[in-house]
C-alpha cells in the first residue's frame, strides 16, 4: 500500500498541513519519531487531535527495527511523523530507500524545520554555513566538532546553527551549551568561541518563542524557558542583519 512519511511542524497538534492530516486519517497504522526532536505538547493531543493511536518510534525502532513499519505498509496505509521536515535527519533518509527496496509506495509531505524556520531571527538563510549540533559530554565522549565547524563557518564569514543535544530525561539549554563551548575554547585557545562573541540564543522556535541577542557571558546568565533550544554565531554581517539583531537585544 503506502508509507506517508509527514512532516508535523515544530510546535503542536495544529501545525500538521492538511494534507498530512487528511493521511493520518485514512492510515491503519501511525508512528511518531521520537528521538530526533520533540513537539512542545505532550503526545496525547497529537491522539486526540487526529482521533489516531501513535506508536511511539524509537532510535532502535526506525535503525535497527524498521521492518515493523515497513511490513505493515506492504498492506496497509501507514503514517510516518517526524518533527519538524521529513528530512531533518539522515535516518529517515535509509526509511526512505529501505520502503523502496521493498516497493512500497512512499509520499512525502512535509512541513517546517528549524532550518527554516530559524529565519525568523532576522539573518539571511543563504549566509548560514555547516549547521552544527553540540551533545552532552560525558566521561569517556567529549566532541569538539561544533567549535570546528563554528571556526570553518567564521573564516568563510558565514552563521553557524547549532542544535543542542536532546535526551529521555532532559534537553541542553542555551546556556549548557555556552558553558560547554566556552569550556572547549579554554582547552583550544583558538578564540573562536570566547566569553565576547556575539550570539544568538533561542527557543521554541515555532511557537511561544524566546530569541536573545548578546555577548556569551550575557546570555550564559539568562532564562530561555521551556526547550527545545539552540544557538546562532552569526559570521559576517549585512548592515539590514545588524539592524534585526540590535531588536533582539
Amino acid at each position: 500500500m503506502t508509507l506517508y512519511m509527514i512532516g508535523i511542524g515544530l510546535n503542536d497538534e495544529k501545525d500538521i498541513t492538511l494534507k498530512g492530516l487528511e493521511a493520518v486519517k485514512k492510515a491503519s497504522y501511525v508512528f511518531l519519531e521520537n528521538y530526533t526532536s520533540k513537539l512542545q505538547v505532550p503526545v496525547e493531543k497529537l491522539q486526540s487531535f487526529y482521533g489516531k493511536k501513535i506508536v511511539l518510534a524509537d532510535r532502535n525502532m526506525v535503525e535497527k527495527k524498521a521492518d515493523i513499519i515497513l511490513d505493515k505498509a506492504v498492506e496497509n496505509e501507514v503514517a510516518f511523523l517526524v518533527v519538524g521536515d521529513v528530512f531533518g535527519a539522515t535516518t529517515h533518509t535509509d526509511l526512505f530507500l529501505r520502503a523502496k527496496e521493498k516497493k512500497i509506495k512512499v509520499n512525502i509531505i512535509n512541513n517546517a524545520s528549524i532550518l527554516n524556520s530559524i529565519g525568523i531571527v532576522g539573518l539571511e538563510l543563504y549566509k548560514f554555513g555547516k549547521t552544527t549540533s553540540l551533545p552532552y559530554p560525558e566521561d569517556n565522549f567529549k566532541p569538539e566538532t561544533a567549535y570546528d565547524v563554528i571556526k570553518s563557518n567564521q573564516e568563510a564569514g558565514l552563521h553557524t546553527l547549532v542544535l543542542l543535544d536532546i535526551k529521555p530525561d532532559r534537553n541542553m539549554t542555551v546556556n549548557e551549551a555556552i558553558k560547554i563551548l566556552l569550556e572547549i575554547e579554554h582547552k583550544r585557545k583558538e578564540k573562536v568561541f570566547t566569553k565576547d562573541v556575539k550570539i544568538v540564543g533561542c527557543a521554541r522556535i515555532g511557537g511561544d518563542y524566546k530569541i536573545k541577542y548578546g555577548t556569551a557571558s550575557e546570555l550564559e546568565k539568562e532564562d530561555f524557558g521551556e526547550p527545545l533550544h539552540c544557538i546562532i554565531i552569526p559570521g559576517k554581517l549585512h548592515f539590514v542583519e545588524e539592524e534585526v539583531l540590535e531588536t533582539w537585544k
